[in-house]
């Protein structure tokens, strides 16, 4: 029937026609009677719609279904809340689950994080981990956890804490949420990383520790060709409210990849914190201009500290090659310069917008990464003058305690304190419509992020988390989470079988790689130490 019908008269075009239909009858009855004005308004617009979407060419799914194929847009603008709140499960991550959400809302609100009946995890599945507890737990004065970061050619060393605020420019997020992780950082004494934006007039309205990001754009110590400042990195470097200088060299949502603002979102505030002309493209090359070979890039490293009076300095990177990571600590070892620290970013961290391939199929993730980074320092017998610190989907103080088995010294969240902050998880941070004014440059929606009930909100994740990290070491009946090894946690390989991280992960014994021979370590020290360089990223003979 319909079938025959469409042969006379398209179907697909019926809801336009009665749209038009009704938007006459509504005239008429407005013209006859002096009423249905909000009727003609209706149909009247859905006309217009519809004729619209049969002259554009733009969509075919619009041009060939009138009216109604724009709700298969609306539909999928809206796809991502509809699933988090009616279809997915509280345990399935994508990428973070509502289970992961709650716990930093809670905690964040100052609510409990308590929650009844079991867990919702299964407990049978692979990969399924949990901390072995000691019979007799221990007693932890303190949650108030701190490492010292600072080599022996540091004078500054900064007394961090173990859970800080990752890197997030100012431009990627909005003014009141730059202000509110600052304003919390210092209330909690702990630190908040600058991004590779700089330094904005907001991360200074509230002097919270800074660490500050500097990447391949060198933004806020450049020059007018993109070149690296030093005039301007020690004006930057020397405020006191810096304690430690990062050189990007890679993020783990898109590694190896560079990035373009576009000259429409260089606000004049975006321009004085970068040092770029308002209104014009602001360009992020994906590689350093100041150094082109490990060797090279320790001599800056240490130039960067000498700049600074003695800060410290190190690098962020996601582990690509791993031959060029075992150049770097070729050159360090041939030129006596070691970074204060090392950050490990994973592939699975986050960003405001990056290509699909490299989002999920480029970098190593955070447990490869970060165990390649500190085994190799263990190897070289570096490891006691480097500390690590590490991020991605870092979010609760179990993930903090895994991080710490697996070698890291502290972690840093972005998400996690974006969630504080009253991130939903929209995805909609490359848009500038951030439905909650966390990530939008628009002056309207970001006013409804509120600066100081947020920093509450800051702080409260903060102390609650670490207030969760002190139960875990007590449980495990330990001192501090430093103590934690991959001996403590236990992972399920197989329905009928689990293994103790140290017996499941690859070890470096202490000075294993000065030895001429890497006889019996991991394949990936056998085919790459011999063969990475100090005088260029590669491999082989020069």
């Amino acid at each position: 029937m319909l079938d025959k019908l469409n042969a006379i008269y398209p179907v697909r075009y019926t809801a336009l026609a009665l749209c038009v239909v009704c938007a006459l009858l509504s005239l008429f009855t407005l013209i006859a009677f002096r009423v249905g004005f909000w009727a003609l308004l209706v149909f009247g617009g859905l006309s217009v719609v519809g004729v619209r979407d049969l002259r554009q060419t733009y969509s075919a799914v619009r041009r060939n279904y009138p009216v109604i194929g724009n709700l298969r847009f609306m539909l999928e603008k809206i796809r991502p809340e509809m699933r988090q709140y009616f279809i997915e499960s509280d345990t399935e991550a994508t990428p973070f689950s509502r289970s992961q959400r709650s716990l930093a809302y809670a905690r964040a609100k100052g609510e409990t994080d308590k929650r009844p009946f079991g867990t919702q995890l299964d407990v049978k599945a692979d990969g399924h981990e949990w901390l072995n507890h000691a019979m007799m737990p221990s007693r932890v004065d303190s949650h108030d956890f701190r490492l010292t970061i600072g080599g022996p050619a540091c004078a500054q060393p900064y007394e961090a804490s173990l859970f800080n605020i990752s890197a997030m420019s100012f431009g990627a997020l909005s003014a009141n949420a730059i202000q509110s992780l600052n304003a919390g950082a210092k209330k909690g004494r702990f630190a908040h990383d600058t991004g590779e934006g700089s330094i904005s007039a907001w991360h200074r309205v509230h002097g919270g520790d800074l660490i500050w990001e500097i990447g391949s754009g060198y933004f806020g110590c450049r020059n007018d060709d993109g070149s690296f400042n030093e005039a301007k990195f020690r004006a930057n470097a020397l405020d006191p409210q810096v304690r430690m200088i990062e050189l990007k060299l890679s993020q783990g949502a898109k590694p190896g990849h560079g990035g373009v603002l576009p000259g429409a979102k260089v606000t004049a505030e975006i321009a004085a914190a970068r040092g770029v002309p308002e209104g014009q493209d602001c360009v992020s090359p994906a590689a350093h201009s100041a150094f082109a070979t490990p060797l090279e890039m320790m001599s800056f490293i240490a130039r960067l500290r000498t700049l600074s009076e003695g800060k410290p300095v190190g690098f962020k990177f996601c582990v690509g090659h791993p031959w060029e990571w075992f150049g770097l600590v070729k050159a360090m070892l041939q030129t006596g310069i070691t970074p204060d620290f090392i950050v490990v970013d994973g592939a699975e961290g986050g960003t405001g917008a990056a290509p699909l391939e490299f989002t999920d199929h480029v970098g190593a993730p955070l447990q490869e990464g970060l165990l390649l980074v500190h085994n190799t320092l263990v190897g070289v017998n570096l490891r006691d003058r480097i500390k690590i610190g590490c991020g991605g989907k870092v979010v609760s103080a179990f993930d903090i305690a895994r991080a710490m088995a697996l070698g890291a010294d502290w972690c840093n969240s972005a998400r996690g304190f974006m969630f504080a902050l009253g991130c939903i998880q929209a995805q909609a941070c490359h848009t500038g419509h951030c439905p909650t004014g966390v990530t939008t440059q628009d002056p309207v929606r970001q006013q409804a992020l509120d600066v100081g009930n947020k920093t509450t909100r800051v702080f409260n994740f903060h102390q609650n988390t670490l207030k969760a990290l002190q139960e875990l070491v007590q449980a495990a009946g330990l001192q501090h989470p430093s103590d934690i090894t991959a001996h403590h946690i236990v992972r399920r390989v197989n329905e009928n079988d689990v293994r103790l991280l140290s017996n499941l992960l690859p070890q470096v014994r202490p000075g294993a790689l000065l030895q001429d021979s890497t006889e019996g370590q991991h394949r990936v020290f056998t085919d790459f130490w011999a063969p990475a360089r100090a005088d260029r990223f590669g491999m082989g003979p020069a």
